[in-house]
C-alpha cells in the first residue's frame, strides 16, 4: 500500500512545529543560545520523527502483514469460489442429468404403463378366449364321446382322426360343390340377365320396326291416295291438253288466215312469209295499229271538213 510521506509528515508534525515555535519575548537571547535552542528543538524533532518513522515502519509492516494476510485470504477465497463454482457446475450437471433421467424414467414409465394396459387388455382377451374355448371344449366333449361310440360300432374307422379326416374331406368337397354351385348360379343369373337384356333389346327393335312399318304403311296409303289423285289429275290434264291442243290448232289456223289477209292487204314492199304464230301475231298487231292510225286520221279529217262546212254556211 503506497503512502505519500510528505503529506504524512506534514500532517503529523505540523501542529507540533507550530506550537514549539519561539515566541517574540525570547528575542533577547543570544544567537548561540538560539542556535542551541534550535539544535535542541531539531533533536527533539528528529527524535519525534524517528519515533514516528519507527511507528510508521511498524504500521507499514503491520499493513504489509495484513495485506499479505488479505492476499492469502483472497487467494483462499478464490480457491473456495472456484471450488464452489465447480461444485455448482457439477451440481447443475447432476441436476440436469437427474432431470433428464427423471424425464426418461417418466417416459419409460408412461411406455411401460401403456404396455401394461395393453398387456392387461390382451390378457383379458386371452382369458375371455380361453373361457370361450373352454366352454366350446365342454360342449364338444359330447361329440368326442359320440365319435368314440361310432368307432366302437363302425368297422370302417378305427380312430377318431380318421373320422375327422373323412369329415374334413367331405366338408372340403361340400365347400367346393357349394362354390361351384354358387359360380353356376352366378353364371345362370348372368345368362338370365343377358337373355332378359337381349329380349328387351329385340322387343325394342321389333317395336321400332313395327313403328317404322306403321309409318311406312301410312306413307304407302298416302302415296296410293296421292297417286290416285295425280292419276286423276293426269287424266284431266291429258283431256284438257287434247282440248287445248285442238283450241291451239284452231287459234293457229285463225292466226294464219288473218295473217294471210293482212299480207294480202299490204301494198307494195317485200312480203315476208313467217311460220311462227308469235311473229304472225306481231305482224297482225302492227297492221292493226297502222289501220287504227289511218282510221283516226280519217275521223279527224271528217270532223275538220264538217266544221269548215258549218262555218261557210253561216
Amino acid at each position: 500500500m503506497a503512502l505519500n510521506l510528505e503529506d504524512y509528515f506534514k500532517t503529523t508534525f505540523e501542529d507540533k512545529l507550530l506550537v514549539k515555535m519561539p515566541e517574540r519575548e525570547d528575542d533577547h537571547l543570544t544567537p548561540a543560545t538560539r542556535l542551541l535552542e534550535k539544535r535542541r528543538e531539531m533533536q527533539e524533532v528528529e527524535q519525534a520523527l524517528a519515533a514516528q518513522k519507527e511507528e510508521f515502519q511498524m504500521k507499514m509492516e503491520s499493513l504489509q502483514q495484513r495485506r499479505e494476510e488479505l492476499e492469502r485470504k483472497e487467494y483462499s477465497l478464490k480457491e473456495h469460489l472456484l471450488k464452489f463454482d465447480h461444485f455448482l457446475k457439477e451440481n447443475d450437471a447432476k441436476r440436469t442429468r437427474a432431470m433428464k433421467k427423471a424425464t426418461e424414467e417418466k417416459d419409460l414409465k408412461r411406455v411401460k404403463e401403456s404396455e401394461i394396459t395393453k398387456l392387461r387388455g390382451e390378457s383379458d382377451t386371452f382369458v375371455a378366449a380361453r373361457e370361450k374355448v373352454k366352454g366350446r371344449l365342454d360342449r364338444l366333449v359330447v361329440y368326442q364321446k359320440y365319435l368314440e361310440k361310432v368307432i366302437e360300432n363302425a368297422e370302417e374307422f378305427h380312430e377318431i382322426r380318421e373320422i375327422l379326416s373323412r369329415h374334413d374331406t367331405l366338408t372340403s368337397t361340400h365347400q367346393d360343390l357349394m362354390e361351384r354351385d354358387h359360380q353356376n348360379q352366378e353364371r345362370i343369373e348372368a345368362e338370365k340377365s343377358k337373355l332378359a337384356k337381349y329380349t328387351e333389346d329385340k322387343n325394342n327393335e321389333i317395336l321400332g320396326y313395327n313403328n317404322q312399318l306403321s309409318g311406312l304403311q301410312t306413307r304407302f296409303d298416302k302415296a296410293q291416295s296421292s297417286a290416285a289423285h295425280w292419276e286423276s289429275k293426269w287424266t284431266h290434264i291429258k283431256n284438257t291438253a287434247a282440248s287445248k291442243t285442238l283450241e291451239l290448232g284452231k287459234i293457229k289456223m285463225a292466226t294464219h288466215n288473218l295473217y294471210l289477209l293482212v299480207m294480202n292487204r299490204q301494198r307494195g314492199g317485200v312480203r315476208e312469209t313467217v311460220d311462227e304464230t308469235s311473229e304472225q301475231l306481231d305482224k297482225i298487231q302492227v297492221f292493226i295499229q297502222d289501220l287504227n292510225k289511218i282510221t283516226d286520221e280519217i275521223k279527224r279529217s271528217d270532223v275538220t271538213a264538217t266544221s269548215m262546212a258549218a262555218t261557210s254556211s253561216h
